[in-house]
């Protein structure tokens, strides 16, 4: 069994993280997802508008993802590769380059955006509708 994995933090879900999650699982049989938790946000100077547990809650119920896990810290995804026997690990490639270090553990590929898509969009659209 090939085994993919991908992270994220995965708030506002959009047809941008469905495709990837589809074309993530297309690499193999099974779907890891580490989304980052409350706190691991909190770290990263970031809140989320869905919880840990909803993120997750949703995420589940989608048809390419088989398993959710948490992400705590940047450094975990060295023991995550090698504790769940993950095959291939898979980001957007607006992080091209920043995770070939894990070359040495899986087969690493970033995959291209979905154009004119991305929670950031989403953010600065709701800004310009409440501010007018």
């Amino acid at each position: 069994m090939k085994k993919v994995i991908t992270y994220g933090t995965f708030d506002l879900l959009h047809w941008g993280h469905i495709n990837l999650l589809k074309r993530a699982k297309a690499l193999g049989d099974h779907l890891t997802v580490a989304i980052s938790s409350d706190e691991f946000n909190s770290l990263k100077s970031k809140k989320s508008y869905h919880s840990f547990d909803n993120r997750k809650m949703i995420l589940e119920s989608i048809r390419y993802v088989d398993e959710v896990i948490a992400e705590d810290n940047w450094e975990q995804k060295i023991n995550d590769i090698v504790d769940n026997n993950i095959d291939i690990f898979v980001m957007g490639d607006d992080w091209k380059g920043k995770f070939d270090f894990l070359k040495d553990y899986c087969e690493v590929i970033y995959l291209p955006r979905t154009v004119g898509i991305s929670t950031t969009k989403i953010k600065k659209d709701l800004l310009k509708v409440n501010n007018g």
